[in-house]
């Protein structure tokens, strides 16, 4: 027989934390418009606020699917690390660019890298293996794409080049393997509860 204050106190931080993320989501759309009214060196447009809009309240989204399809806090966590590193790359890219300005051309490049984190947990119905996998495959993407825009000068002559991009490679590439790692511990972790079940589901002799 079942707990239910035991499971009422065990569902309380999933709520918290849910609660907490869509306060930060909320947070971080409303202070660029009060910072507005202090300092001219914020200057936000309507598109602007429509572009972080839809990356936080998107990646909010997101988030909140991955609570409910796994209990599993490494899936949770994995989930978490996966969609803070693509609204991280959208950002930068949308802001100031990755390879040279923002409009730099190769920037574009970039979300290829969600593109493939996408379809990869699409095509393996955000399974914990099938995730680990995608997710590992950005983060090679993420380095190729570093490394063919220095090897062929992409955004050569902008504000110290290459560092950000060689830094923002390794950075946003541990985000992705970190994500893939905590998938992979999860894929392991549902492979012992299965087995569990089965053995004692099966019939004794």
């Amino acid at each position: 027989m079942t707990n239910p204050i035991a499971s009422t106190k065990n569902d309380r931080l999933p709520i918290a934390l849910r609660l907490i993320g869509w306060t930060v989501v909320a947070g971080l759309l409303i202070a660029p418009a009060i910072a507005m009214q202090f300092t001219d060196e914020v200057r936000w447009t309507t598109s602007d606020f429509v572009f972080a809009g839809i990356i936080l309240i998107g990646a909010g989204g997101i988030g909140e699917l991955a609570v409910r399809a796994s209990g599993a806090w490494s899936y949770r966590f994995g989930a978490g690390l996966a969609v803070l590193a693509s609204a991280l790359l959208l950002w930068f890219n949308g802001a100031v660019g990755i390879i040279g300005s923002e409009d730099h051309p190769a920037n574009t490049l970039y979300l290829g890298v969600i593109i493939a984190a996408f379809v990869g947990a699409v095509v393996s119905r955000f399974r914990a293996a099938g995730l680990a996998r995608a997710m590992a495959s950005a983060a090679v993407l993420q380095v190729a794409i570093g490394v063919v825009a220095v090897w062929r000068g992409w955004g050569e002559g902008s504000e110290n080049w290459p560092r950000p991009v060689i830094v923002l490679s390794i950075v946003f590439s541990l985000l992705w393997l970190a994500s893939a790692a905590l998938f992979r511990r999860a894929s392991g972790a549902h492979r012992v509860a299965r087995s569990d079940k089965a053995r004692q589901t099966k019939p004794q002799n």
